[in-house]
């Protein structure tokens, strides 16, 4: 009997793999790694990538200097990169369940879980950015008075936040393997990149 493999998911290892690149993207240009990681963990840095373009992209949107042309030029890059962020929370689940389905999982009968690893994984990449900016916050050398204890408050919060989020994708990784929960794959379905879909788009033609 083959005995179900842990190894594929790892949140611990996942925060790491988040942290390290997130440091080496701001000190580097953005690039995913050539180590080949394996499917699933290369998409879930291929989805950090995403997140971390998308969160630098909207900065430019707030920039005070920004011009109209620019605010268009933005948004447009800003649906591009969120539709490529949504694929790739799919394709982990769809690694994940790739790997399960070897293993003759999920459960059927288990008790289904409402947020399937990969929006999990999504978040946690998102906190990963907030903290690594937030920590930079604390550092910043022109902030007024106070700054610093606010973002370290903040700082707390979000690690904790984080923390909180690892430990249930690890603990519904194990009960999946277990065949006591189950998740689904589900589709974002985004309307506004379909031009089938969007009035906006097919009501000019």
């Amino acid at each position: 009997m083959r005995l179900p493999d842990t190894t594929i998911l790892s949140a611990t290892e996942i925060t790491r793999q988040h942290d390290h690149l997130t440091a080496l993207w701001h000190e580097q240009q953005s690039t995913i790694p050539a180590e080949n990681l394996g499917e699933f963990l290369d998409t879930v840095i291929a989805q950090h990538l995403a997140n971390f373009e998308l969160w630098h992209t909207e900065d430019k949107a707030r920039a005070p200097q920004a011009t109209d042309h620019d605010l268009a030029e933005v948004k447009r890059d800003i649906d591009r990169i969120n539709q490529h962020r949504n694929d790739l929370a799919e394709r982990c689940d769809m690694a994940l369940l790739d790997h399960l389905r070897a293993l003759n999982l999920p459960n059927p009968k288990a008790e289904l879980n409402s947020e399937s690893p990969g929006l999990m994984i999504d978040r946690m990449s998102i906190l990963a950015l907030k903290i690594f900016h937030t920590a930079e916050e604390i550092l910043r050398p022109d902030a007024p008075e106070g700054h610093a204890e606010r973002n370290q408050k903040r700082l707390d919060i979000l690690k904790d936040q984080r923390d909180d989020l690892a430990g249930c994708l690890d603990h519904l990784w194990r009960q999946t393997l277990a065949g006591n929960r189950r998740f689904k794959l589900y589709l974002q379905l985004k309307m506004y990149n379909d031009p089938a879909l969007n009035p906006a788009v097919y009501g000019q033609k």
